[in-house]
């Protein structure tokens, strides 16, 4: 079972579009229907294990646009690196502008 969440997890963050970003509760709730008892923190936790280059976390952000300190390599410096790249806009150091960039 814990394989499969994780999986599903994986699975919704890869559909995120470049230039776009989502949050960890609505990943959560996306995959409630499927486990009731996945929350955003669980999300955050699973993101957090991911090895795999093929899944875009750096596209995942808390419910207010902020990026994640933790984030790998070299934390929310990489992680807004990555989504510069991708044309995401800022509202400020830390924070996407989620008008113009949630996907959900």
């Amino acid at each position: 079972m814990k394989n499969n969440i994780y999986q599903l997890v994986y699975n919704t963050v890869k559909k995120i579009p470049s230039g776009k970003v989502t949050t960890y509760g609505l990943i959560a709730e996306k995959l409630r229907s499927v486990n009731k008892n996945i929350n955003a923190h669980v999300v955050g936790w699973i993101l957090h294990k991911n090895k795999s280059t093929d899944v875009p976390c750096h596209r995942v952000v808390d419910r207010n646009g902020r990026l994640a300190p933790n984030f790998a390599f070299n934390g929310a410096k990489e992680q807004k690196i990555r989504l510069e790249i991708e044309g995401v806009k800022f509202i400020d150091e830390m924070h996407v502008d989620l008008k113009r960039h949630l996907w959900t």
